[in-house]
């Protein structure tokens, strides 16, 4: 959807509700107490109403769609076993069961060969894994990834042959077949040296669209003209958020059953026809919120924080200790006419350790990410250290956000 046409959806969806709005106050100014005068009724109409104008588009944020799902709209896994030829000499090697595979398949044609017999390059077994999305008819593709069992050199160039996908319920959902596309190679083998040259994984391969759908998978997404939504990142403030945002459009129609779930009860009129409803839900704005979190990957070097982390006042000294260890070897020889001398090589291992000299730095309240960003880039650590730096004042209690580490 365009953001032009994104914004008019928007537009129109508080319209409705304001008049909505309006009609209910018209209807408070007729029906007004005996105490109260048309005229300041009327001026507490006008008041309302000037407020309903200036809250409903302050609701600007992120659509519904982008942060939850509908209960029972949801993907199924789907895995396989086949056969990938036409690998030109850098299939499986010998393994049984490619010997296996290969002759069932042939069997399959009408072709009995001894399995001990049969010895192919070309060939190798494969696992196939699909997610099938919810609705998908039969007669729809969708894109199968392929990966090698055996010891294959490489799948560039492979075709794989007609194999079905089931699911967790060993029923036949999908069929894949069709040539591989790989994101990568292998070559240069038996050149200089032997040496050969990779580029990314060649034993793992795609095939987009590569597989159709043979039976459908049942999905109830409206259960007694109710729609349940889950958020994709559970938080009971968004919860209530996405609540609010929904009986702001329809009223008193959503409620937040936890920290995931917000039932939503389909107003009367749309029960027969649900899809226009979730559509409407789903271009409803709303701003989740998020727990302060910062994310560290340790095998990478990785560090994410989001904008809600906190440092509160301390001070700061980490120190670098690095320790070489260099080996060399020394050859000792006899002295001049010795007798029953030889030459004896020994290895020296020198062994320094160097800490830098560190200051102890005081780190003031920082209260948004972006000042707690330069004042760590200040102090000129790396992200191994401020891996530690983070770790430490967590334990401190300077850190007031989660810490994760990967």
């Amino acid at each position: 959807m365009s953001s032009a046409s994104h914004q008019l959806s928007l537009s129109g969806l508080f319209r409705t509700e304001l008049r909505a709005r309006c009609c209910v106050l018209r209807e408070a100014v007729r029906s007004r107490p005996s105490g109260v005068t048309e005229h300041g009724a009327r001026n507490t109409f006008v008041a309302l109403a000037l407020l309903l104008v200036l809250v409903l588009p302050a609701a600007a944020g992120t659509r519904l769609k982008d942060i939850a799902i509908i209960a029972g709209a949801r993907d199924n896994q789907l895995v396989g076993f086949g056969l990938v030829t036409g690998l030109a000499g850098e299939g499986d090697k010998d393994p049984i069961y490619t010997r296996q595979a290969v002759a069932n398949m042939l069997q399959r044609f009408g072709l009995s060969v001894p399995a001990a017999t049969l010895s192919s390059k070309n060939v190798a077994v494969v696992m196939l894994t699909a997610e099938i999305p919810a609705y998908a008819k039969p007669g729809s593709r969708i894109d199968v990834n392929v990966s090698s069992m055996g010891d294959a050199k490489t799948l560039q160039g492979g075709v794989l042959l007609q194999t079905p996908l089931t699911g967790a319920d060993g029923k036949v959902y999908a069929v894949a077949q069709g040539a591989l596309s790989v994101g990568g190679f292998i070559g240069g083998a038996g050149g200089a040296g032997g040496a050969t040259v990779q580029k990314n994984h060649p034993t793992v391969a795609q095939i987009i669209g590569g597989a159709l759908v043979e039976r459908e998978i049942p999905s109830t997404i409206v259960r007694d003209n109710q729609i349940d939504l889950l958020l994709r990142q559970p938080d009971f403030t968004s919860a209530a958020r996405v609540a609010a945002a929904i009986n702001l459009v329809f009223t008193n129609s959503a409620q937040a059953m936890d920290m995931t779930t917000v039932r939503v009860a389909m107003p009367r009129g749309t029960e027969s026809v649900p899809v226009d409803f979730i559509a409407r839900l789903e271009v409803i704005e709303v701003t989740p919120d998020m727990p302060a979190r910062i994310v560290i990957n340790e095998r990478t070097g990785t560090i994410v924080a989001n904008s809600r982390i906190r440092i509160s006042h301390c001070a700061v000294s980490h120190g670098n200790l690095t320790i070489n260890i260099a080996s060399s070897q020394d050859v000792s020889q006899p002295t001049p006419l010795s007798q029953g001398g030889t030459t004896a090589v020994t290895t020296r291992t020198d062994t320094s350790v160097t800490e830098n000299k560190s200051a102890m730095v005081t780190l003031p309240e920082l209260p948004t990410v972006e000042k707690v960003a330069s004042a760590l880039n200040a102090l000129g650590v790396t992200p191994r250290d401020m891996m530690a730096i983070f770790q430490a004042m967590k334990q401190a209690g300077a850190l007031q956000a989660e810490l994760l580490i990967r």
